[in-house]
């Protein structure tokens, strides 16, 4: 038996008639088209399918969509604001941090939150937090790069801001 939910959807209010089973996933593909998240492992190890949900990052993959029901959700699609990419993407377009880009989505969902929760990460913190996001490119090097990059930019636009 579906179920009607609502939801905050990269800031705006939608609705969905969702069954018990269906992931968050199918349903932001399959309903909204959106296609920043993919599934990969359908087991919630990989980080391709990340999303933000109410604030914390979730494998959409395993996200049951009757779940979502009230919250506010954010997927790549809805991080730029006023036709500008926030600091996280500008960083890793900067750096080439993808090769096939795959797996880039979620790891800039992560290294938003991570950014957010630790604005001036080490090298080893920005490992421990985003070892469940995987690139099969083995773009690390660079994607760490982009993450230390962004946590600059993010900084330097808080200080010009207080004065």
């Amino acid at each position: 038996m579906n179920k009607q939910i609502s939801f905050k959807l990269n800031g705006r209010q939608v609705s969905a008639s969702v069954s018990p089973g269906e992931s968050l996933l199918d349903v932001l593909r399959s309903r909204f088209h959106l296609g920043g998240a993919r599934e990969t492992c359908a087991l919630g190890l990989c980080g391709v399918c990340t999303v933000i949900v109410s604030g914390n990052p979730v494998s959409s993959c395993l996200y049951m969509a009757p779940a979502a029901d009230g919250e506010e959700i954010v997927t790549i699609e809805g991080l730029e604001t006023e036709d500008a990419l926030h600091p996280v993407q500008e960083a890793f377009m900067e750096h080439t941090a993808f090769q096939c880009g795959y797996c880039t989505p979620g790891m800039i969902l992560m290294a938003k939150k991570l950014l957010e929760e630790n604005p001036d990460p080490s090298e080893d913190e920005i490992k421990e937090f985003m070892s469940g996001n995987i690139c099969r490119c083995a773009s690390y090097g660079q994607i760490i790069q982009a993450i230390q990059a962004a946590s600059q930019m993010i900084q330097a636009d808080r200080m010009e801001g207080a004065h």
